[in-house]
């Protein structure tokens, strides 16, 4: 039997619980189009986002560090791909909508920048002065905007709930509304599971990639009551667990105790609020899904141990430094010459204006071609 759109529809609407988000009744998008015989809508929109050139650049852009750095560590597209399977685990668990939960997790961080935050904040100083530079505000532009795929618009045309799901800062801003229709106080129930998705990922994973580059021991990590509750659980599991696979044991139960944590608290809270709509996920007394007071209290010092120990490591800021001046010197040379941009980007000149332009241009670029173009300008 082959399944159609409609049968996928109906599936959604049976199986789904009544708060969750449905392809069936999407407030639709910017541009009209017609249905998919096969695919629900927010199916397009994973598989629009994965097909992308802005999501297939996640390649090459630093995580934690600087890309091409050594072959197991995490990319910005490994970061996706992981946070989108934690979404999606949420997403069943709470009879939530998986497809949209995965759409907006894959999309969440298409508008990084190349080197990581390092290269996000010396954007945003670049551009003060004319509208200033965040990944968030950039990955919208990418989907709504930049990304020219299809013969009839711009961006990718994606629904409105994942071009909402991606407004997570912007949702807290009283009275914001995205096409007329609101998108706060909180978000829908699939939006606020890919945001803390992308918590618990970088939380665990970054862990492991500290670890192997020598940043990180598992003496420090034993000084953090997480990493003790999470190896607390492997070594009555696994009592002789050898130390070469204690490490990825214990990671693999950091995602454990959030994700039972985060479902918890969602029961709870969905038991409280009773919502029957995303609507009343929206307008409900808080957030639905969040972490505990509890677990908060052990993430907030293992977070800080991470920022002091790894993110700002001097190794990482001087690499990060280093590559993100080189950065800063290509971006004033396509501010100083827009003719060397590419084809796309300078017809965006007059549209956009030369310093948004170069941002955005520069935004696209991958570690590895923002070198590349600094080697071939002579740039150093």
């Amino acid at each position: 039997m082959i399944q159609s759109r409609e049968d996928r529809e109906a599936f959604e609407s049976t199986h789904l619980a009544p708060y969750a988000a449905r392809s069936s009744t999407s407030v639709g998008r910017q541009h009209e189009e017609s249905r998919h015989s096969r695919r629900i809508e927010f199916q397009r929109d994973r598989d629009r986002i994965v097909n992308s050139k802005c999501f297939r650049r996640l390649e090459y852009k630093t995580q934690v560090f600087v890309n091409g750095t050594a072959d197991h560590y995490r990319t910005r597209l490994t970061h996706t791909i992981e946070m989108s399977s934690v979404g999606r685990t949420l997403a069943r668990a709470l009879l939530a909508n998986e497809d949209l939960t995965a759409s907006i997790a894959l999309a969440h961080d298409i508008g990084h920048s190349p080197f990581g935050h390092a290269g996000e904040r010396r954007l945003n100083d670049l551009m003060a002065d004319h509208g200033g530079f965040d990944h968030n505000q950039q990955s919208l532009r990418w989907v709504e905007s930049l990304e020219e795929s299809y013969p009839e618009f711009d961006g990718l045309n994606l629904t409105w709930e994942v071009r909402a799901g991606l407004r997570k800062h912007e949702s807290k801003t009283p009275g914001l509304r995205l096409d007329e229709r609101p998108i706060g106080p909180f978000q829908y129930i699939e939006a606020q599971i890919a945001d803390i998705a992308d918590d618990i990922t970088y939380q665990a994973h970054d862990t492991q990639d500290g670890i192997e580059a020598g940043l990180l021991s598992v003496e420090s990590l034993r000084e953090t009551a997480l990493w003790n509750m999470a190896e607390e659980r492997i070594r009555r599991a696994y009592p002789n667990c050898e130390e070469a696979r204690l490490v990825p044991s214990v990671t693999r139960m950091l995602f454990t105790l959030q994700i039972e944590d985060v479902l918890k608290i969602a029961q709870q809270r969905l038991s409280a609020f009773t919502p029957g709509s995303p609507a009343d996920v929206m307008n409900a007394p808080g957030r639905v899904v969040d972490f505990s007071d509890s677990l908060n209290n052990v993430l907030n010092p293992y977070r800080a141990m991470l920022f002091e120990k790894m993110y700002g490591h001097p190794t990482v800021a001087k690499a990060n430094n280093e590559a993100v001046d080189m950065m800063t010197r290509l971006f004033q040379h396509y501010v100083d010459h827009p003719q060397t941009m590419g084809g796309k980007a300078k017809r965006r000149l007059e549209r956009d204006g030369l310093m948004r332009t170069a941002c955005d241009y520069v935004a696209g670029c991958t570690d590895r071609y923002a070198l590349e173009q600094c080697a071939m300008f002579n740039i150093t």
